[in-house]
């Protein structure tokens, strides 16, 4: 079965050329750009992807709803540009395709963090749905932590080999995708009503350490797990005090 593949973008040239060579298999590749500043789209262009330039920026499940009205073909991957389909992956993806019985599989997720891989603190296996029937699933329209939701009441299937997540190369990184989630996921919430307090945020924090660290065996990954699991806590606080501040009326 022929295989599309769609990508959202918006300054990922740091990205873009791994993304695309892991996915050479597939038979078509939309890359939907969101107003990059960088060489992104004609990096994807020279790859051999078909670019779509995007005007608008309405949020991460806006812009995959729009990128898979793109793509022609029955089944579909959703990738972010930061991820790469393994060479296993690749192959266990073309074997269902043959003999598919599902219309949504979910793909567990490895994730690099400054040069190590994270096998514990609540990253693994970190299950993502992402191979799906064009016409049995979309996207919710969630600014950020979008989901692919089957339209259909119907099981969904399990891939066994990895998708691989350079998400974080560096602190730095973190920090940058830190501060947008945080004042993303803060404004949606906002925007529908919803309160909270310090002392939300303060335990938020805590208890994102404690179970990240502790209950998800955190400690296992050593030093890295150690500064993963103390990120995640800052993540925890720092959106719930964006949504306090805004609660506040102060920016």
């Amino acid at each position: 079965m022929p295989l599309s593949v769609i990508i959202i973008t918006r300054n990922e040239s740091a990205n873009m050329v791994a993304c695309l060579n892991s996915v050479s298999f597939a038979d078509e590749v939309i890359v939907l750009d969101g107003q990059s500043t960088d060489d992104t789209a004609s990096l994807a262009q020279q790859h051999g992807a078909t670019v779509i330039l995007s005007d608008t920026w309405e949020g991460f499940g806006h812009q995959k709803n729009k990128a898979l009205a793109h793509a022609t073909h029955d089944w579909v991957l959703s990738l972010d540009a930061d991820e790469r389909v393994s060479d296993q992956l690749a192959k266990e993806i073309q074997a269902v395709l043959k003999n598919a019985h599902h219309a949504v599989y979910d793909i567990p997720r490895l994730t690099n963090f400054c040069g190590q891989w994270i096998h514990h603190c609540g990253w693994r296996p970190d299950r993502v749905a992402r191979l799906f029937k064009r016409n049995q699933a979309r996207f919710s329209d969630a600014v950020v932590h979008e989901k692919l939701i089957p339209l259909n009441s119907q099981s969904v299937g399990r891939l066994q080999n990895s998708l691989l997540h350079y998400s974080y190369p560096d602190a730095l990184a973190y920090w940058r995708k830190l501060q947008v989630y945080s004042q993303a996921w803060a404004q949606q919430k906002f925007d529908l009503g919803h309160t909270t307090s310090m002392s939300r945020a303060i335990g938020s924090g805590l208890v994102a350490f404690i179970k990240s660290y502790v209950f998800r065996l955190g400690f296992l990954d050593g030093a890295m797990g150690l500064a993963v699991c103390i990120l995640q806590a800052q993540a925890a606080y720092g959106k719930y005090f964006t949504l306090y501040c805004l609660n506040q009326g102060k920016k």
